[in-house]
């Protein structure tokens, strides 16, 4: 499932682009935001498709070696570990994956040059090499290997990580939080679940879904009162002079604050600071929490919040 923090990343950028738009269409601007978590979904999927076109790839280098007129001993006798790997058998018979991947229409043919690609670095890989050789077999090693292959080939890779940004705007810095979706759902396989081991959900809950969608609309329906919430809070600077992301993020995080009694303040504040560390300018994670601490203290003495976890 997306997780929280993802969920408030793309809360974020849903309400930047609704900021940047000429109207006032909240509808439509939630809209985006569910198909923006939707895309991400989508790269879920992508992603352990790669594996199989990786795979596939493989296979077809096995058959052309074999296919020589004067084959090497190496040719006759290739290494099989990778293509025969029970979690790539696996996947490729699993029953929800497969039909996400066919209602979504999610393929790699349009890119043909990345899974070989990835092909090519994967056999210069030392991990790889040790995969290949090493005489501990079974599905463990299998999984393992996987893992190893999506979080840390794939996800390192540059190209790959530019490619998704050519095909998607709604990739952009995905990539980190679906490995770790990727790797939690492998961890669950089982040998024995064969073709129905299970896919993680788009959303944990039905609360997850509920949560982004109060979180972004609850935002926009209070902006103004936000925005002087803020300026208030602010020493020397008035909102106008804030920048936007800046704004954004403290207006998301008041909402969270008064709207989610269930949610800890400080886990509240934790969040966006390091949401602000990454999408704001380099001192505003500093310059957000001091005004969020004022904030907070000022609607928590007016009573404007109840919380039922600590914070």
């Amino acid at each position: 499932m997306i997780s929280r923090r993802l969920l408030r990343i793309k809360a974020l950028m849903a309400l930047y682009a609704f900021n940047r738009r000429e109207d006032d269409d909240i509808a439509l601007a939630e809209k985006e935001l569910i198909f923006s978590i939707e895309k991400t979904y989508d790269l879920y999927h992508y992603l352990l498709l790669l594996v199989l076109e990786v795979a596939d790839i493989a296979s077809e280098k096995i058959d052309q070696a074999l296919q020589k007129k004067m084959p090497t001993t190496e040719d006759l006798n290739p290494k099989r570990r990778f293509i025969d790997n029970q979690v790539i058998d696996q996947l490729r018979r699993n029953i929800a994956f497969n039909s996400y991947i066919t209602s979504r229409k999610l393929s790699w043919i349009n890119y043909p040059h990345i899974p070989r690609l990835m092909y090519n670095k994967m056999i210069t890989w030392d991990k790889y090499e040790e995969y290949m050789s090493s005489e501990a077999h079974g599905y463990t090693s299998d999984r393992k290997y996987i893992i190893n292959l999506i979080t840390k080939l794939f996800a390192e890779s540059e190209d790959l990580e530019s490619n998704f940004e050519e095909q998607s705007i709604y990739w952009n810095d995905d990539t980190e939080y679906v490995t770790i979706m990727i790797e939690k759902t492998l961890k669950k396989f089982k040998s024995d679940s064969g073709e129905n081991a299970l896919m993680m959900p788009l959303f944990k809950n039905k609360e997850d879904e509920d949560f982004v969608r109060i979180l972004f609309r609850k935002t926009i329906l209070n902006t103004r009162k936000y925005s002087e919430l803020i300026d208030k809070n602010t020493t020397n600077w008035e909102v106008e002079r804030i920048a936007l992301m800046d704004i954004l993020v403290m207006q998301l995080a008041i909402t969270e604050i008064i709207e989610f009694q269930e949610i800890p303040v400080k886990v509240t504040l934790n969040e966006y600071i390091e949401i602000a560390k990454y999408y704001c300018t380099s001192k505003s994670s500093t310059f957000v929490n001091g005004i969020l601490d004022n904030i907070v203290k000022e609607i928590r003495e007016k009573g404007l919040f109840r919380k039922t976890g600590k914070g």
